[in-house]
């Protein structure tokens, strides 16, 4: 029995979507979806660019799970994930200039502007506590 990489892909990425989906964070999973999302919105919106990366299972996806606790947060939820709807995730990118593509990365939006990005390497060297501490301080500026 042969499986199609693409299936595989499918089958190993599935738990890492989930940890942000049972969250209440939204895929946009084609370049559409991100522009209806993201083109004229208004309010906040929290923008994850997941990864399969170690540092998005340890760090990131955690990280992002315990700011989202705070009472304070965006009013909107989205994720895309990286070298899996890489359409999707070039278009959500576009919205992140000037910073190059990074993943993962965590994108806060305000009435349609980046006010605050955590690129991969602020990822890399910090606990899911301190990317947490730093999106809540983010929300509680931006989000109220």
């Amino acid at each position: 029995m042969s499986m199609s990489f693409e299936a595989y892909m499918r089958d190993m990425v599935q738990p890492m979507r989930d940890e942000l989906t049972r969250i209440g964070v939204t895929e946009l999973r084609t370049p559409e979806e991100v522009s209806e999302a993201l083109d004229n919105m208004k309010g906040t919106a929290l923008i994850v660019v997941n990864s399969v990366c170690g540092c998005a299972a340890g760090q990131c996806r955690p990280g992002v799970a315990k700011a989202l606790q705070n009472e304070v947060k965006p009013d909107h939820l989205y994720t895309v994930f990286a070298g899996q709807d890489k359409e999707a995730t070039a278009k959500a990118r576009e919205y992140f200039a000037p910073y190059p593509p990074s993943s993962p990365s965590i994108a806060l939006m305000k009435d349609g502007q980046l006010v605050h990005f955590i690129q991969r390497h602020q990822v890399e060297d910090r606990s899911a506590e301190m990317i947490a501490n730093d999106l809540i301080g983010a929300f509680e500026t931006y989000c109220k």
